[in-house]
Parts: C-alpha cells; structure tokens; sequence
C-alpha cells in the first residue's frame, strides 16, 4: 500500500507521514523522483529510517520513531513547521483512519471512548491545511467492520478532506457521487470491496 502511494506522489512535493503505515512511504521513492519529507516536530528533508544500530536518539520523527536526515535537510522549531502546514505550504500528506466517509470526512485521532487518546495533535492542522490528502489503511479494523462508510460515527478530524484511499483490497477515489474505485488489489473482486464496504461504492471506470 505504501508503494502505492508513492507512486502517486508528484515529482517535488512537500510531504508529511502520519504514524503507522503512512511512514513505510519513506522507504519508496520511484526511481528519477524526489520528494522533501516534512515532520511536524521540525525537520524538512527526512529519511528513511536508519539502520539497525545506527539510530541517533536526537534523530527523530513526530511518533518518536528514529529516522534519518538527508542532505540539504533543515530544523526549525515546531511552531515554524505548524507554520509551514497551517500557511499551504505542504503538497501531500498521508495519513492513517479510523473511518472515511463517503463524502471524504476523516477520523482518524479516537473513537469517542472513555480511555480514547485525549487531544489531535497535529492532525487537525495537516488536514485543513495540506493540499491533498492521501489515507492508507486496512479495509476493514480487525474485528472486521468496515472502515470506509456511509457518515462516520468517532470524532472527526476534518471535513470533507480526503482526496483518496489506498486499502488491502483497492485504491478508492472520493468524488461528489462518493466512493469510486480506481484500482481492485490483484486477485480482488469489485463484489468482495462492496462486501466490506459500508457505503455505496462506484465500480472502477473503464479505460
């Protein structure tokens, strides 16, 4: 999924990783493209993660996670790289979900619970302010309910934001009819998507 985001990436966009699979796109940068890697806790210019053993404690990205900096690579302070997002300044960013609604709403930062994660973070910032907005995730959470639906019903982090999906079982567009699939996975049926699918969902145009 990763790889597939990547390589819908334009060649010199400004680009900002969520936590969790949205990270491993750092690792796939199709051959004759360069994409500037932004982190909210001020760094332009990130890497992938580095090797086993060679990490830098001071060397980190917004999930704490080790990363490395790649020539040309600046740091600024936080409140310059909320700067940077809040003022349209980053191309793309990739972000994990909870659910996705069909109109393109995003929630992605807790489910309302008691013992949820209390605040945001930057997530609210990076979606009222990115210019596209990329969410990678598994189809459906691990109990198998489906993570693409007709109005979501957690605490959003944005309205009406998101641009595409990448998931384990299609890359799915959000467009003004609502859920349009753009590719199947290999081996994936347009009946399995719509299966898991709490939403109506449009079949893949032909080419």
């Amino acid at each position: 999924m990763a790889e597939l985001v990547a390589a819908d990436i334009p060649d010199g966009s400004y680009v900002n990783l969520g936590i969790g699979i949205p990270e491993l796109v750092a690792k796939f940068v199709p051959a004759g493209r360069e994409f500037i890697y932004h982190t909210e806790n001020g760094l332009l210019g990130m890497g992938p993660a580095p090797a086993p053993g060679q990490e830098d404690p001071e060397l980190i990205n917004a999930g704490k996670k080790a990363v490395t900096a790649n020539p040309g690579a600046s740091y600024f302070h936080h409140g310059d790289s909320f700067a940077m997002i809040r003022g349209g300044h980053i191309d793309v960013c990739v972000l994990g979900a909870m659910q996705v609604s069909s109109n393109g709403d995003l929630a992605n930062w807790s489910t309302g619970a008691a013992d949820a994660i209390p605040a945001v973070g930057g997530a609210m910032d990076l979606v009222a302010g990115v210019k596209t907005v990329l969410v990678v995730t598994q189809h459906t959470t691990k109990t198998g309910l489906p993570k693409l639906v007709r109005q979501c019903s957690y605490p959003l982090t944005g309205i009406n934001v998101v641009t595409r999906v990448y998931s384990d079982l299609a890359i799915i567009d959000i467009t003004p009819e609502g859920f349009q699939v753009h590719k199947l996975a290999p081996g994936v049926a347009f009946k399995q998507v719509c299966e898991k699918t709490d939403a109506p969902l449009l079949p893949p145009k032909e080419n």
